[in-house]
């Protein structure tokens, strides 16, 4: 389970559930925050107005909503830049999309989900609902599982118990058991895959990377399943995503 605040700060805590519910519906109105949050007007006013005069939300003066400010990217983006993987594993990430011609996510793992560092598109690539930032659940995605099958089995049961197994498409792992499975045999084959576990007529290839045997991340390939064969272990981006995962754990050691 998620870990609480001793001593929470109520007025903290209203304004994350502000921003986190802009983030969700964009440019919204107050009124329209104050019922789906059930707080006063007056307070969410009160909220966003300071939120405002800090730079992190942004009022339009003429239709008279709110939105997120991109100083949220700002701070992400230098979050992003002092990670030691992000900065060995961007350009190889681009080489492999244009190898490969399809799509290339650098992710790693933070609160037990997935967050992806970088993309890259190849000239095949399909377009998905992936961006920076963005988060997903490890055990139905082929990163995930990569990342996963190198974690103490302590850790792995901490994330199920987080974030529970929800069945995404028809063919997701909802069982503990079963997951325990693939993960030893993503460590066998020193790959994993995600064969339409997440999306439906998508397959996913990833290779974890590791630093001083810890995983730090794990890249992947994703691409329609007309074009990614399941036959594993002559699928032709096996080699490919392995090589380049192999070289960004060579240059990390000259980070």
């Amino acid at each position: 389970m998620p870990k609480k605040a001793k001593h929470p700060v109520r007025t903290t805590e209203k304004s994350l559930e502000i921003v986190s519910e802009l983030n969700r519906t964009g440019e919204t109105r107050v009124t329209t925050l104050a019922n789906e949050l059930e707080m006063g007007k007056s307070t969410v006013h009160n909220h966003l107005t300071t939120l405002e005069d800090h730079g992190y939300v942004i009022k339009d003066a003429e239709t008279k909503t709110y939105r997120l400010s991109l100083k949220f990217l700002d701070i992400g983006g230098q979050i992003r830049s002092e990670i030691d993987v992000y900065k060995v594993a961007e350009p190889k990430i681009e080489e492999l999309a244009e190898t490969s011609g399809e799509l290339v996510h650098l992710v790693v793992e933070e609160d037990g989900k997935g967050v992806y560092l970088c993309r890259a598109k190849g000239e095949r690539a399909v377009e998905l609902d992936t961006y920076v930032g963005c988060r997903h659940h490890m055990h139905s995605t082929a990163f995930g599982k990569a990342i996963l099958s190198h974690l103490p089995t302590e850790r792995v049961d901490e994330v199920i118990d987080q974030h529970g197994l929800p069945e995404v498409t028809p063919r997701t792992i909802t069982s503990r058991s079963e997951l325990f499975e693939e993960l030893e045999r993503t460590r066998e084959r020193g790959f994993a895959v995600d064969d339409e576990e997440r999306l439906e007529g998508l397959r996913c290839i990833a290779a974890p990377i590791r630093f001083d045997s810890d995983v730090i991340g794990a890249i992947s390939v994703s691409g329609p399943t007309a074009r990614i064969d399941d036959d594993w272990e002559s699928n032709e981006f096996v080699e490919q995503l392995c090589r380049v995962a192999n070289v960004i754990e060579l240059n990390k050691y000259n980070v």
